[in-house]
């Protein structure tokens, strides 16, 4: 049986939630308005473009192609960006959804390093008058689009062959090999985030930090053992995901070890200044959970993780490739996948340990210690 005094507790520690703004904001508004743009975003169907990588191995084999977007009602376009010719079709219709696909002549290298990339889910190869079609089998994204494509094509009658699925199994092309770098970069982000911000901001909230302020200690000193601890933390954890996909999925480090392990700390300073900015002013752990959540949860969909971010529009990408996320993300696949080296990620390297420095400055400056 519930007493008076019980439910005057119940009420106190609600009125205590309340009083707060910013805390009715992250705990009720927030979810309301990620809840409001994620629905909008995976709910309708609006029209989607893919780009399909085209191998074309025969100057004999073009002249077929030729017929076969012809009788197939392709539409021939120059490319303004590569000055070459695309072949565009679209599938669906505003029940289903349209797709327009674009199939992008290029040669076999530049084809698996789109597929590798996740610009495009599949290649088309014509070899000897033969329509071949090149995916990786476990790519939902890619079955979809086969299976798209053949509906287009099949039923006319063409000089192109009946066509065969030929499975990519070469390291790189796999979805694991694009999943497994993604991971590895999200892990820093979430270990930081979490590790840094949240802990930080418990400690103010329980009044630890005038206990360290108090002592002979440099202020400086205090954040920077928590950034280091989370180094050490974050390389460990990325050699255990690392060491479960080299003995299960066989991947490996295509490129230089050493761009990777500089790549990958620079990633870690980066996200350690974002996350001391957070903390430097938060007193409320419900309100660090929502500046953390607001800062991961956008990079979590939009960096190409789980799901190339290039199936955005085209006017958002650039955007997209300048989140720190989708920087270190894209940097880990390049050196997994593609045999890069300090040439190629030089660039993320420098933005990371940049953006690290300016935000732990600016959230050592504005750091609140009572």
């Amino acid at each position: 049986m519930l007493t008076r005094s019980f439910v005057q507790l119940i009420l106190v520690q609600i009125r205590d939630f309340y009083r707060e703004p910013a805390v009715l904001f992250w705990s009720f508004l927030f979810p309301i308005l990620m809840a409001w743009g994620l629905g909008i975003a995976f709910s309708k169907k609006p029209e989607t473009t893919k780009t399909i990588a085209l191998v074309i191995s025969e100057r004999k084999s073009t002249s077929a192609f030729e017929m076969l977007c012809k009788s197939n009602h392709f539409e021939k376009r120059l490319d303004s960006i590569s000055k070459t010719y695309t072949y565009n079709i679209s599938y669906g219709n505003e029940n289903l959804g349209i797709t327009h696909f674009r199939l992008k002549p290029a040669s076999w290298e530049q084809a698996k390093l789109m597929v590798k990339r996740g610009n495009a889910p599949l290649i088309i190869a014509i070899n000897e008058g033969k329509l071949e079609y090149h995916f990786d089998k476990y790519s939902s994204e890619g079955q979809l689009a086969y299976l798209q494509l053949i509906s287009l094509f099949n039923g006319k009658n063409t000089t192109i062959q009946q066509a065969e699925i030929k499975p990519m199994t070469e390291k790189g092309t796999r979805y694991i090999d694009f999943l497994i770098p993604g991971l590895i970069a999200m892990n820093v982000m979430m270990s930081t985030m979490w590790g840094i911000s949240y802990t930080l901001i418990e400690a103010r909230t329980k009044k630890l930090l005038r206990r360290m302020v108090a002592t002979p200690m440099p202020k400086w000193e205090y954040i920077l053992s928590h950034i280091s601890a989370r180094i050490v933390l974050c390389f460990a954890e990325a050699a255990i995901i690392f060491a479960f996909a080299y003995y299960y999925f066989d991947i490996k480090v295509e490129g230089s070890i050493l761009a990777l392990i500089v790549l990958f700390l620079s990633g870690i300073l980066g996200f350690s200044g974002l996350a001391v900015l957070i903390a430097s002013r938060t007193a409320k752990t419900q309100i660090g959970n929502g500046l953390i959540n607001l800062i991961v949860m956008p990079m979590m969909l939009l960096s190409g993780i789980y799901f190339s971010y290039h199936n955005f529009p085209d006017a958002v990408i650039p955007f997209i490739q300048a989140l720190p996320l989708t920087m270190l993300a894209d940097g880990v696949k390049a050196i997994f996948n593609e045999r890069a080296g300090f040439a190629e990620v030089w660039k993320y390297i420098l933005i990371l340990n940049g953006f690290g420095l300016i935000t732990f400055v600016i959230g050592l400056k504005c750091y609140k210690w009572y």
